[in-house]
């Protein structure tokens, strides 16, 4: 069986989509009714349980099954802070694999993962990586970049930031570079990954065929969206100060300043490294836009 965490999320939903059409045997873990309810919508099979409540993990798993880590978060609400969730949560949901026996161990990491990281999202990733590495599980870690479809939450608000507003505001120059990678083309690799796991153990940086800047990303997005508006810098030190106080205020605030340095170095791989590891080419920015924006 393939069980799956994250399951909910924007890559686990089209994950659990596409396994499910391929009549695949997979279970869901669902920490909320809400949860629960959609996914057994989607036909799956759901357990009850939550990373970070170490004591809903015991017993899920079993012999020979594929364990698909997907949770993740990009900031930190109440106890869900990236030590509690990229690191302690998967340190218990390895020992639990491990305790299970179970067949291979899958972790969506990120691209830019490093244990010296400023960044605590990219720290904690890294921290999770080796967690998985030293398992003694055969294990397989994609980094990725972005990762763009339908219902994706970063297209999603930039979108929503295009609509509304006269100009197209960019957080700083927007020089930094991404490399933008599409969600079917994500689940070919994992689906290779699946098919015969054994030939894909080790950490796989996951990319587009294009390094854009975030600039480009903006631009892009906005003539796929059918508008041509102007661009207009903020200066990051006053984007930098206005997140500082808004973290201080709003329980979810619309930036962080950890999202915000991170706009600021670049988050790339060979852009290659799809065809390289996997055996295809990806889709382009464009390509993905024109299949999924209306």
């Amino acid at each position: 069986m393939i069980v799956i965490t994250g399951a909910s999320g924007f890559v686990g939903g089209h994950l659990v989509s596409h396994l499910v059409s391929a009549g695949s045997d997979i279970a869901c873990l669902a920490r909320s009714e809400t949860a629960s309810r959609s996914l057994l919508a989607k036909g799956c099979r759901v357990v009850p349980g939550d990373v970070i409540r170490p004591e809903t993990l015991r017993g899920i798993l079993h012999q020979d099954d594929v364990v698909i880590h997907l949770v993740g978060i990009i900031e930190e609400k109440g106890s869900a802070t990236f030590q509690a969730v990229h690191v302690q949560g998967t340190r218990d949901l390895v020992a639990e694999s491990k305790r299970a026996g179970v067949r291979h161990f899958f972790y969506q990491s990120a691209l830019g993962a490093d244990r010296g990281s400023w960044s605590g999202y990219l720290r904690t990733k890294a921290e999770a990586e080796e967690i998985v590495r030293q398992s003694g599980i055969p294990s397989t870690i994609f980094r990725p970049s972005l990762i763009i479809g339908p219902w994706d939450g970063f297209t999603r608000k930039l979108a929503d930031m295009i609509k509304l507003s006269p100009v197209l505001p960019l957080p700083g120059e927007g020089k930094a570079k991404f490399q933008p990678v599409y969600i079917k083309d994500w689940l070919r690799c994992i689906q290779k990954v699946i098919d015969n796991p054994a030939s894909f153990t080790g950490t796989y940086d996951i990319g587009g065929p294009e390094h854009l800047t975030y600039r480009e990303i903006v631009e892009h997005l906005s003539r796929a969206m059918g508008f041509k508006k102007p661009v207009f810098s903020i200066p990051m030190g006053f984007m930098k100060l206005s997140a500082s106080i808004l973290e201080r205020i709003l329980p979810s605030p619309p930036v962080t300043s950890d999202q915000l340095r991170l706009l600021e170095q670049d988050n790339i791989a060979a852009r290659d490294a799809i065809e390289r590891y996997f055996g295809f080419t990806p889709k382009g920015f464009d390509d993905m836009l024109r299949e999924f924006i209306r």
